[in-house]
């Protein structure tokens, strides 16, 4: 059985910790920056992508993954110009009612799942052949794949907060930031930081750190200080972890580049001050951030025609300010989240996709004329990616063993992914990765 790593681990030398000598490729070939933009085998590079979650699910081999079907998602997806995918590179085994089983991570001594770490290897192997690049993440602030919360619980010996069981969100987001100040966590989170990053893949051979597929590694999806109400105390804990564990990452990986996977200024105490200062560290190469008009109050489904235009203005002037936000820090910026509910809320496919073409097709407008402009924005990655997932559940929701959806457990299947016979919004996708070419 594994132990923890002593705390001292901070403070060693990265040197010997990297994986066997495997051939890197030509550091052309890893995406770079410079200034504001992204640079790729000395060319500019803009892309327009996709989360996918999932994708080490369906990469795993046997019976627990669907290979056949990920081939068909990728090469579907390269036919419509998507050409980086968002995916889920750590999960952790919990008694979370709706977090994804099995996990990634699979206990406290830091075992790891090597089915699931196969169908990573298969995924970024494929995605090699297709040349798309990956961004991947390795926790997660929310209760969908374990994340934080599971490490809490772990070493506080308290039982896991689940808001899906309390129907409390801002005390299950308190208890989440604790991860930032638990040593024992923090040794642990590392821990698999580096088991994933020095790890070399088993269809090709390739270290994870040598391999130009890999564009970005994320600290978490959606990391937040805390709930806005009460989060502001734990703020420099926040930041601190922000810079300390990127600077861990790049000491590990140095060809490739990390980011936060943070929201912005909504996912940061609603300050957009402290979203630049967490940002402005120099191991933090580029900006995210998301943006979810429905979630956060600005657009209502079920009255769609009388709150879009206003939805639209607030979206905007968001977009606007993380741009301006990049500009003064000279760094790049990637919408990495977005996306509506179909029509009238409705989860089923075939149905009415009106107000989320309208809002991708402005969205995507917005980052073509910066594009234009040669502004900071970079590129996206919609939320997300369904494909070829069917349920016949009647309340849509995961369960083990049931396809995989672009929209985690949590969410009824449907909600927010994107079809494979969504012909409007493929169309609209493909038309602006041509325009970013």
């Amino acid at each position: 059985m594994k132990r923890l790593w002593l705390l001292v681990v901070f403070s060693m030398s990265l040197a010997g910790c990297t994986a066997p000598a495997q051939q890197t490729d030509s550091l052309r070939d890893f995406v770079s920056v410079q200034g504001t933009t992204f640079v790729l085998n000395g060319e500019p590079y803009r892309f327009a992508g996709a989360n996918m979650w999932y994708g080490a699910y369906l990469g795993a081999p046997g019976e627990l993954g669907d290979r056949e079907r990920l081939l068909r998602e990728l090469d579907l997806l390269q036919s419509y110009g998507i050409n980086n995918l968002r995916v889920l590179a750590a999960s952790e085994s919990s008694e979370l009612m709706r977090a994804v089983r099995p996990a990634i991570v699979e206990n406290a001594e830091g075992d790891l799942n090597e089915s699931l770490l196969q169908g990573l290897d298969f995924l970024l192997a494929e995605m090699a052949k297709r040349d798309m690049k990956a961004v991947l993440y390795l926790n997660n602030f929310w209760q969908w794949s374990g994340g934080m919360s599971q490490y809490v619980a772990w070493f506080t010996g308290e039982p896991v907060f689940d808001p899906d069981v309390t129907g409390r969100w801002n005390p299950f987001m308190q208890n989440s930031a604790r991860f930032y100040r638990l040593p024992e966590a923090q040794a642990l989170y590392r821990q698999v930081i580096e088991s994933v990053l020095t790890r070399v893949n088993s269809v090709n051979g390739v270290a994870y750190n040598r391999d130009a597929t890999i564009m970005s590694w994320q600290l978490a999806n959606e990391p937040r200080p805390g709930s806005d109400a009460e989060g502001r105390p734990n703020y420099p804990h926040f930041e601190a972890w922000v810079h300390d564990t990127a600077g861990f990452i790049k000491a590990l990986a140095p060809h490739q580049l990390v980011s936060t996977g943070n929201e912005g200024a909504m996912g940061t105490l609603g300050d957009a001050a402290l979203f630049e200062r967490s940002h402005a560290s120099d191991n933090i190469d580029y900006l995210t951030f998301h943006m979810w008009i429905k979630n956060w109050s600005w657009f209502d489904v079920t009255r769609a025609e009388q709150t879009y235009e206003a939805a639209w203005e607030k979206a905007r002037a968001y977009m606007q300010t993380h741009m301006a936000i990049a500009d003064r820090l000279n760094k790049p910026i990637v919408l990495e989240e977005f996306g509506v509910e179909r029509d009238a809320g409705v989860f089923a496919r075939g149905s009415s996709t009106e107000y989320r073409d309208r809002f991708y097709g402005q969205v995507y407008d917005f980052i073509e004329h910066n594009a234009e402009a040669d502004g900071p924005f970079a590129g996206s990655n919609f939320w997300a990616w369904g494909g070829f997932g069917k349920t016949e559940r009647a309340d849509f929701m995961w369960q083990p063993g049931d396809d995989f959806f672009g929209d985690p457990p949590q969410e009824p299947q449907g909600l927010n992914s994107v079809f494979s016979d969504d012909t409007s919004t493929l169309e609209l996708i493909k038309a602006h990765a041509q325009r970013l070419q």
